[in-house]
């Protein structure tokens, strides 16, 4: 059984928004690709088990604060290893974190 979560609006980090000019070159997930959705300002990370029309199922495999890299095991009621769904629409880009060396603000 999967976890329902209300993830969040990807905006301007869109997967579908990147691609909508080159659907041609629109990666779509398949078993065992990994895949990115935005949840109380983490990116989780998705490991995908199955497709259901527009809709990937799996294993939540990374929980990444947005802000800084850190990792989690749990963020709110979504937890490592917990199987969600996640819709095409909400997959979103990741964003880039500072090296952990760089110094600059």
């Amino acid at each position: 059984m999967h976890k329902h979560v209300e993830w969040d609006d990807p905006g301007s980090a869109s997967v579908e928004r990147y691609y909508a000019d080159h659907p041609q070159d629109y990666p779509e997930p398949h078993e065992g690709s990994i895949i990115s959705a935005r949840f109380h300002g983490f990116t989780v990370r998705v490991r995908v088990e199955a497709r259901v029309e527009d809709t990937s199922i799996g294993e939540v495999v990374a929980l990444i604060a947005a802000d800084n890299g850190r990792r989690q095991h749990s963020v709110d009621d979504v937890t490592l290893g917990d199987t969600v769904r996640l819709p095409d629409a909400l997959r979103a880009m990741e964003p880039r974190h500072p090296a952990a060396d760089d110094d600059r603000d």
